[in-house]
């Protein structure tokens, strides 16, 4: 008897990887004192983990409609003048190899925009939509920065500090974000962007084993990547001195705010020994900045910051073809099982909002031979991070999971978001969706409406209005025709019109998967 379905990989009850030690633990590039600029030799062993094409997702045919993006800098440089290419941004010639190992062909609007600003050492909130390249637009300049004054000398790295008999590590760069998984994989691009510099990158979470985040920072951490509860506590535990930071980033900033972590925020920005001098850059990067939330977050940055926007803060990309579909709750898993049967097996995310609906689900998709893994709050992090790894690597290419998955995964080739459970929260929608359609490519995203979600349709409505998507019958009553599609500024500022990358689709645009209509933007 078979045990897969249609033509899915075969369900396989025990999705183990070889590899299980913790994500913190991963290989990172061994600076010595003895090497130079010039002399740090190559660790192919490392190179082929770091930049293996297999997990890199490549820019898509319509990467470059990004550049029709609509562009507000507010307080920038004098005469900023946006990158043509990473060539032009004047990065240390090794972060710049890094960059071509990444095949990164030519910079997003955010990337054009912000590597100039950084590089000037500039506050800066920016927001970006979903799949834009935020990560490395922070990355990519902060590393250069430092790994510049490190080989000119005017900068010391300072692997261990000694205080009070105890050693802790001392961090140049402090990047703090709301989930594990995000954390995890801002680790594995700057694994990959400090390949070959001084700088070494780590990661402290919470789930995982204390002891063996401790012992890994403590070989060293020049670039820390933490979220903000394992962070207080390894800040309490004397293990972790902020006194050294350079750079404090927060990515997904609003989602961290929204949290319910603005206690820890302000402790770890206000109240910790985190520097607080004039030299010191605070940045703030994600795709949506509800407005209340901005007004909260400029406590955390100089006066002069700067503001970048690109497209509408909240917005999302046309490149995505969102389809709503009414479904009421009862009937949500056969029409889950019949759209995955319908459609092309391809890597897809399926999102619900409590943990026993993703668990439940997933049972029940198995027990139908989809090979399905899931994750959420309540599953160990070794759990989490074993089920996310095996969605990675195809071996389970259905994930259901809460939204600890909503914010920021990058993941090679998902082709399909599947909102199971609708978020009544617009901005919770754009972030879900936004985990297809990334780097220029195209993306499918189904959406189950039902009378539960009536709060968000006028706003799901605009956007799709806004999108160029087809409005279902069930949705059309919340048209406004008197709707414009102006660009929500930073702080209530004047409007800019909207520009959203590709142009929309039309209603009979596309070829066809298995009857169901998938969109073309070259014909709309």
């Amino acid at each position: 008897m078979s045990d897969s379905i249609g033509d899915w990989v075969k369900r396989d009850p025990n999705i183990v990887p070889k590899d299980t030690t913790w994500s913190s633990e991963k290989r990172v590039y061994e600076w010595k004192p003895s090497y130079t600029k010039d002399t740090a030799p190559r660790d192919t062993a490392l190179e082929d983990e770091l930049f293996n094409p297999a997990f890199r997702i490549d820019s898509g045919i319509h990467f470059k409609s990004y550049a029709k993006m609509s562009v507000s800098i507010k307080d920038g440089p004098p005469g900023l003048v946006p990158i043509a290419s990473f060539d032009d941004a004047g990065l240390e010639s090794v972060v710049l190899e890094n960059v071509k190992r990444m095949e990164y062909t030519e910079p997003t609007p955010i990337q054009r925009n912000a590597l100039p600003i950084l590089m000037q050492n500039y506050d800066l909130m920016a927001c970006a939509q979903t799949g834009s390249g935020k990560t490395a637009a922070f990355l990519v300049p902060t590393i250069s920065k430092l790994v510049s004054k490190i080989f000119k000398g005017q900068l010391a790295i300072a692997r261990l500090r000694s205080g009070n008999g105890a050693w802790k590590a001392t961090p140049l760069v402090l990047i703090v974000l709301p989930t594990r998984e995000l954390a995890i994989q801002i680790f594995e691009e700057a694994r990959r962007f400090t390949y070959r510099t001084p700088l070494r990158p780590g990661v402290i979470y919470g789930g995982a084993d204390v002891r063996v985040q401790k012992e890994q920072i403590l070989k060293g951490c020049d670039i820390l990547i933490a979220t903000p509860g394992r962070l207080k506590d390894m800040i309490e535990r004397n293990i972790v001195s902020l006194s050294r930071v350079r750079v404090a980033i927060l990515d997904e900033a609003d989602r961290m705010l929204d949290m319910g972590f603005e206690p820890q925020i302000r402790q770890i920005m206000m109240s910790s020994d985190l520097a607080r001098d004039e030299g010191r850059q605070t940045l703030m990067f994600s795709a949506t900045f509800p407005k209340e939330i901005q007004t909260l977050a400029r406590e955390f940055l100089k006066e002069d910051f700067c503001r970048l926007r690109i497209g509408r803060i909240g917005g999302t990309t046309s490149l995505i073809k969102q389809n709503i579909v009414f479904v009421e709750d009862y009937e949500k898993k056969e029409t889950v099982f019949n759209i995955l049967l319908e459609y092309p097996p391809s890597r897809t995310l399926i999102f619900v909002e409590k943990k026993r609906t993703a668990d439940g689900l997933d049972d029940f998709l198995y027990n139908k031979k989809f090979p399905t893994c899931s994750i959420h709050g309540d599953r160990d992090q070794r759990e989490r991070e074993l089920a996310l790894r095996a969605f990675k690597e195809g071996k389970s290419p259905i994930l259901i999971a809460t939204a600890v998955a909503s914010r920021g995964l990058d993941i090679k080739d998902v082709m399909h978001v599947i909102n199971y459970d609708l978020s009544n929260d617009i901005d919770e929608y754009v972030h879900r969706i936004g985990r297809t359609a990334r780097a220029g490519n195209l993306g499918t995203a189904t959406s189950f409406y039902n009378s539960n979600n009536s709060p968000l349709a006028p706003t799901l409505t605009k956007l799709l209005l806004e999108c160029k998507q087809e409005v279902p019958d069930f949705l059309r009553s919340y048209i406004d025709p008197n709707v414009t599609f102006e660009t929500d500024d930073f702080y209530d500022e004047e409007a800019e019109p909207a520009g959203y990358g590709a142009v929309g689709a039309g209603d009979n645009a596309g070829s066809t998967w298995s009857g169901v209509s998938m969109w073309d933007p070259n014909q709309a």
